[in-house]
Parts: C-alpha cells; structure tokens; sequence
C-alpha cells in the first residue's frame, strides 16, 4: 500500500470500525457457509510442474546420496570412483561411517529442541521467544570469535556480520517487540486448543528426520571422500540447498495444515460449532501433501529469501531519518522487494489450504486483500516472524555447536564443514516446530483482513488492541505521508530558485 492512499484508507478504517462495534452481534452464518463450501469442494491439481521438479529432485538427489555415502562405507573408494578424480584432486582416505555419527549427534539435538518446543507451547512459548531475541546475536558473536581463534577467518567474518546484522535489527524493531509478542501469544493460546496440529508437528519433524538419514549418509561420504577442500565444500553448498528446499517444502506443508485449520475454527466460530466440516484435519493434510503440494514445491523456493530480505530492508527504512538522497535509494529497494512480495508472501498458504487456488494466485489474492482493508500497515508493523526466525536460528547454533564440539576432539580439520551442514540441519528441525505458531499467526491476519468480527468473537480484548495498533499505523501513515510531501515539495522549490536565479 503506498503511502499516498493512507489518508483515505485511514478514514474508511476508522468508519469501518465503527460500523463493526454497532454491529458485532450480529450473526456470521452466510460467510461461514461460503467458506464451508470452499473448503468441501472438489480441487485441481495446481503447479504441477513444480510438484515434478520436486519429485525428480529428490529422486536423482536420493539415488546420488547413496552412491556417495556407499562409496565410502565400511571401505574406501568401494564402487572405483576415485580414479575419476585423481590426478587433480587431493586423495584424503577416510570413511563414511566415522563422520555420520556426528551428523547423527545434529539430527538428535534438532528433534530434541524441536519437540521441546512443542512441549512447551503451552506453558514455556512467551519467555522461550524472548530468549532467542537476546541471545542469538550474542550466540554468532560467540561463534565468531572461535572462528577466528581456530583461524577459519572468513567464518569468523560471516558470523561477525550475522551478528552485526542481527543486532542491527533487533535495535531497529525494539519498539515493535510488545506488539509482536502479543501476536505470538495469541497464536500459541489458539494452536494450543489444537492437539492434533501439534501431532501433525510431531510426525512430520520425524518425516525430516528421516530424509536427513539419508541426506547425513551422503554428506559423510562427501566429507570423507578423495577431493580436496574446494570440491567437497562445492558438493556440500549443493547438498545443502537441496536439503534447505526439502526442508522449506515441509515447514510449509505443515503451513498449509495449520493455517488451515485455524482459520476454519475462527471462521465457523469453533471446532465443535455445527458448521464446521467434517474431518477437518485430514481433508487439510490430503489437500496439502496431493492437490497443493505443487503450490507449496513453488512457494518454498521463492518466500524465505524474499522475506527475510524484506525484514532487513523495512527495518533499516525506519531509522533512516530526515536523509533524502538515502531514503530515495532504500525506497527504490523497497518497491522492488515489495512487488516481490505481491506474488510471493506466506499470507498464501492461507489460501491455499482454504480454496486450493495456485500460489501466486493465493499471494496476489492475499495481498490485495490486506491492501483494500488497510491491514498490511498492520502487517508491516508486526515482526513476529523475525522473532520465530531468530528461534529457529537460535536452535540452528545449537545443533551446530554440539555437532562441531564432538567433531573437534575426532577430526578437527573437519570442524566447520560439519558444524555449518549440521546447523542447517538443527535450523530446520525446529523450524518445523515454529512453523506451526506461525500458521497460527497467517490465519489470524486473514481472518482480520475478511472480517474483524471473527476475531472479535474469538477474543474481544485480543481485537480492540489489534484494531487500535491499526488505527494508529494507519495515522502514522498518514502523517509520513504528509511530511515527505512537504519535504519534497521544498527540494522542487529550491531547484526552481535556483535556475531562475
């Protein structure tokens, strides 16, 4: 929403939610019936190329990890494929088994974390949160100074700006934190109503663990296979953003499920209210892992990376201050990033679950919505994903530290390969857990989008505070509006001054 509509869109929000408040008993029948129907009809299969590039992926990929962790099994070079490589690659004689524990060690810790979290959604998720926020940018600066006491200097750089950057943002959203922590507790307070998305986490965390068996198997053999340092670390970066996509493609799924199913029981008022359809939860998980996983192969691909850079950009937007020329080169970036988001934002998977529609349908869809309400400058402000981000990355340095502590004392030569590869494992393991809280927080959003009066149902303090913090955006809006008029309208008259002159 650009900020030359915020005038208008604050008036008809502030009219809009007066019209609510008289309104608010009124019954909501109708649109539960249409979003019923919705949800019961027949569906296509969307993006179906994508389900294939998907399929084919982890085929060729599944098969080549075998071949790789099998070379190296029990004995060296056992299918010949060394005389492939020598000659101008190093010979390094080593052995898959003795480096697949370790990766065993990262798998066990993610699980752990991951279901501990789940464990504690309940009663531990409000201070659990709060602890990531603070202690992940300490954390990559621990693991920074290691690195350069170790001498991996260029790692001892990358976590010294990880940290940098980390910090950099969280002093930029401070005075956002109140409201996103307050998000997040309603997400946790509905999800936790909801015992069976919970055991969806849990079976789907074991689906992964699964999955990284073999993909630990085939990284082992790399790591102890005859290439040099150059060819094992190019094969990792593979391995690794394959593992990152399968990953992502999961997260999502259980996306799907829970937005989902949350936005059915806010809809129809409830899971045991009489319109609400029937076997829920399984239609969700048969529409997700069959008719939509093409959509959710598509979004995964696209919607991390988009969105984190995002984060970034809003949040070093709003301390720019009075700096005309920078601000102009930020927005330029801004815009861009924006319409990015227009086709690819998590907002989708809402959709997706509820309609079936393709995934750039459902991103425009969604974010046309949140325009004509008003509610993206509601969107804008919340950085609850950020916060479960830095949650899922505190658990990531976990995972890792473990992995390259045991890895230290067996082969210290290999500490960072195996502790980067292990992190990223630990990253989405408990990614897997916090995904369901963000589930939560996607459908609460639409629902505000569709109609206020679901969430007013739900929780009536819970809709006054997200009503007034939209309220007071929308005039923020609308008053920044006005001063960058004012101030551009001040740069054009000193030009004309000065030409005249």
């Amino acid at each position: 929403m650009s900020d030359s509509q915020s005038p208008s869109l604050f008036n008809s929000a502030g009219q809009q939610q007066q019209q609510q408040q008289q309104d608010v008993s009124n019954s909501r029948g109708g649109s539960n019936d249409t979003y019923a129907l919705s949800f019961e009809q027949s569906r296509h299969w969307r993006d179906v190329f994508w389900l294939a590039v998907f399929i084919l992926h982890l085929v060729g990929l599944g098969f080549v990890l075998g071949v790789l962790g099998f070379n190296r099994f029990e004995k060296n070079d056992r299918l010949n494929i060394d005389k492939y490589t020598n000659g101008f690659l190093e010979n390094h004689h080593g052995l898959t088994e003795y480096y697949w524990p370790l990766y065993a060690v990262a798998g066990g810790v993610g699980t752990i974390l991951g279901w501990t979290w789940l464990l504690l959604l309940g009663s531990r998720a409000t201070q659990m949160m709060k602890v990531s926020v603070h202690i992940a940018t300490t954390y990559l600066a621990v693991v920074s100074v290691f690195c350069f006491w170790a001498e991996q200097f260029f790692w001892g750089v990358a976590f010294a700006i990880g940290a940098t950057l980390q910090f950099l943002y969280v002093i930029s959203v401070i005075d956002r934190l109140p409201f996103s922590m307050m998000v997040l507790q309603k997400a946790v307070k509905i999800v936790w109503s909801l015992p069976e998305v919970m055991r969806v986490a849990y079976a789907f965390i074991v689906v992964m663990l699964l999955w990284m068996g073999l993909w630990s198997f085939g990284a082992s053999g790399v790591v102890a296979s005859s290439m040099g340092d150059g060819g094992r670390w190019w094969l990792l970066v593979v391995l690794s953003v394959s593992l990152f996509w399968t990953g992502a493609v999961l997260c999502n799924t259980v996306h799907v499920i829970v937005s989902g199913m949350v936005f059915l029981v806010l809809v129809h008022g409830g899971r045991e209210a009489g319109s609400m359809p029937s076997n829920s939860l399984m239609k969700s998980l048969r529409y997700a892992v069959t008719t939509s996983f093409g959509s959710i192969c598509y979004g995964s691909l696209f919607t991390a990376a988009i969105r984190t850079l995002r984060w970034e950009i809003r949040g070093f937007r709003s301390k720019i201050g009075g700096n005309e020329c920078l601000l102009c080169c930020v927005d330029f970036l801004f815009h861009l990033v924006e319409t990015l988001v227009r086709f690819f934002n998590k907002y989708a998977y809402v959709q997706i679950a509820v309609s079936g529609k393709s995934f750039n349908h459902s991103a425009r869809d969604a974010w046309e919505l949140f325009q004509s309400t008003g509610v993206e400058a509601l969107i804008a402000y919340d950085c609850s994903g950020a916060v479960l981000f830095m949650g899922s990355l505190l658990g990531g340095l976990i995972t890792g530290t473990c992995a390259g502590v045991w890895t230290w004392f067996r082969s210290s030569d290999r500490v960072i390969m195996m502790g980067s590869t292990s992190m990223l494992m630990g990253m989405i393991l408990v990614g897997l857990a916090m995904v369901v809280v963000e589930g939560a927080v996607t459908s609460i959003y639409i629902c505000y989008a569709v109609d206020p009066l679901l969430i007013h149902r739900w929780d009536a303090e819970f809709f006054d505070e997200i009503s007034e913090k939209l309220h007071q955006r929308l005039q923020h809006r609308s008053a920044r509006a006005g001063v960058l008029s004012h101030g551009r309208l001040e740069v054009d008259g000193q030009i004309q001054s000065s030409f005249s002159a």
